[in-house]
């Protein structure tokens, strides 16, 4: 009958990826105890927020956050930019791992606070990446769209591979917010799988082994959700057509 929201302390890439499979089993533990179920389907209820898993992501050099600049009018380093760059030219490719079920589209649409287009903004919660107010050590880069279906130590891992590329090759982010020319993400499973294969990091990072038994999982699933007659249209079409 509740949806919260738990912050977990920052920490290493790998530490972050075991902190977060940990809590999702012991809370699910603990509700089974009470007699209860706890989910972390993306969107289980219609008309209502669904459930994400932002992602806070800076990165340390000798104990100092890079990401930071009080130069910047931003507050943001050319490495966060580069970061953030990355980040963003990869998502394509990285969102049938981010948002791995049929479901996971169905939060990622408009009015609900959760991101259907690729870009930043320093204040728009519906932006795919938002930079948060805090400055200084506390400097960051929060993408919005991964969800709790998905599994950290491959999201992580992405991130920081398409992060770096992007410090690397210097890639400039496009400006601030939205414009006409703004892309959208995948807006289904099947679409996010055809990114997936069309973007050579991913076969990088992950193997192409990998990569090739999780496309055919995944287009399984996609296959036996195209097969099925929901409710929703038998209501709209079963006695107009």
């Amino acid at each position: 009958p509740a949806q919260h929201e738990i912050a977990l302390h920052y920490g290493e890439a790998r530490e972050m990826a075991d902190a977060v499979m940990t809590f999702k089993m012991a809370v699910r533990t603990v509700a089974k105890r009470h007699g209860l179920h706890a989910t972390f389907m993306p969107k289980p209820k219609n008309g209502v927020d669904g459930s994400g898993m932002h992602i806070n992501m800076s990165l340390s050099r000798d104990g100092r956050n890079i990401f930071q600049d009080s130069h910047d009018p931003n507050g943001l380093s050319q490495e966060a930019y580069y970061f953030l760059g990355g980040i963003l030219k990869h998502i394509k490719g990285m969102t049938a791992f981010c948002n791995p079920l049929v479901n996971s589209y169905k939060r990622l649409t408009t009015g609900f606070e959760a991101p259907s287009q690729i870009y930043w903004s320093k204040s728009e919660r519906a932006s795919l990446v938002k930079i948060p107010f805090q400055r200084g050590q506390e400097t960051r880069i929060e993408l919005r769209s991964p969800d709790g279906a998905a599994n950290p130590y491959v999201v992580f891992a992405l991130c920081l591979a398409a992060g770096l590329e992007g410090i690397e090759e210097q890639m400039k982010p496009q400006k601030e917010g939205r414009t006409e020319e703004t892309e959208l993400l995948p807006t289904n499973l099947s679409e996010a799988l055809k990114a997936m294969k069309e973007d050579p990091l991913m076969e990088e990072i992950l193997g192409r082994r990998f990569l090739k038994i999780y496309n055919q999982a995944k287009e399984k699933e996609w296959m036996s959700y195209m097969e099925q007659i929901s409710m929703w249209e038998l209501e709209q079409y079963l006695y107009k057509i």
